[in-house]
Order: structure tokens, then C-alpha cells, then sequence
């Protein structure tokens, strides 16, 4: 049996029957470390894929992919914490920033009262009905 070059692009993955890797297993062996090619192994009469042929440096074993979800669980455990104790920070930061405004406002109103009474000045008393509203009163 003559055992002609296999047609591929470089870096795509392929399925070979069972019985033709057998014959070919050096040439596919040398796709693989020398093309990164993938080639994904059939049963002989049955087109869904039983094994594949990978390149040394993307064979995982399953301890090692394991551990690399392990490893980035707790790494985004971490940032998850992170982002928020800055999201609290932020909120308390935020709700401070909002009762010093309130108080500054509520100042500032209590100054326009005491100079003008409601009811004196009608630009006055839209903003005062626009800030009540806004208060929620």
C-alpha cells in the first residue's frame, strides 16, 4: 500500500479513521510537533472522533487543567472581593458626598428664607418648589 501525503492546513484539525493512522502514525506524529496540526482519530466505520494526536505542549492532563481552574477561580475570588470592597468605599464615599450637599442646600435655603420670605419673589419660589420636589417633600 502506497502512503501518499496527507492534504492540510497548517493548524487545522483533521479526522482520520482508526486504520489509517495506524499506517501513518510517524507522519502524523511529525504533523503534530512540527505543524501544531490536530488530528482526531475515528473509528474505523464511524465518523464521531475517539482520540486525537496534539501536539506535545497542548496535552493537559486533567490534574493540570484542574488546577489551572483552581488557580483562576481564586484569582477572580480575589478581584470579585476587590472590586467590592471598592464598590463600598465608593457607596459610602458617595452617600457622605451626598449628605454635605443636602446640608450645604439646606443652608443655603435657610439664608434665602430668612432674606426673602416665600411668596416675595416667584423665581425664587419655582426653585424653592423645584427643590422640594427633588427632596421628594
Amino acid at each position: 500500500m502506497v502512503a501518499h501525503a496527507l492534504p492540510h492546513a497548517a493548524g487545522q484539525p483533521h479526522a482520520l479513521p482508526l486504520r489509517e493512522v495506524r499506517t501513518r502514525l510517524t507522519q502524523l506524529v511529525a504533523m503534530a510537533e512540527l505543524t501544531d496540526t490536530v488530528t482526531t482519530i475515528t473509528r474505523d466505520r464511524d465518523s464521531r472522533p475517539v482520540a486525537a494526536i496534539v501536539p506535545a505542549g497542548a496535552a493537559r492532563t486533567q490534574a493540570q487543567a484542574r488546577a489551572d481552574a483552581e488557580r483562576l477561580a481564586t484569582v477572580t475570588a480575589g478581584w470579585a472581593r476587590r472590586l467590592d470592597a471598592s464598590h463600598q468605599q465608593s457607596v459610602r464615599r458617595h452617600a457622605a458626598e451626598l449628605r454635605a450637599v443636602t446640608e450645604a442646600l439646606a443652608e443655603a435655603w435657610a439664608e434665602l428664607d430668612r432674606r426673602s420670605t416665600p411668596g416675595g419673589d416667584p423665581t425664587l419660589d419655582r426653585l424653592r418648589a423645584a427643590h422640594a420636589d427633588l427632596l421628594g417633600r
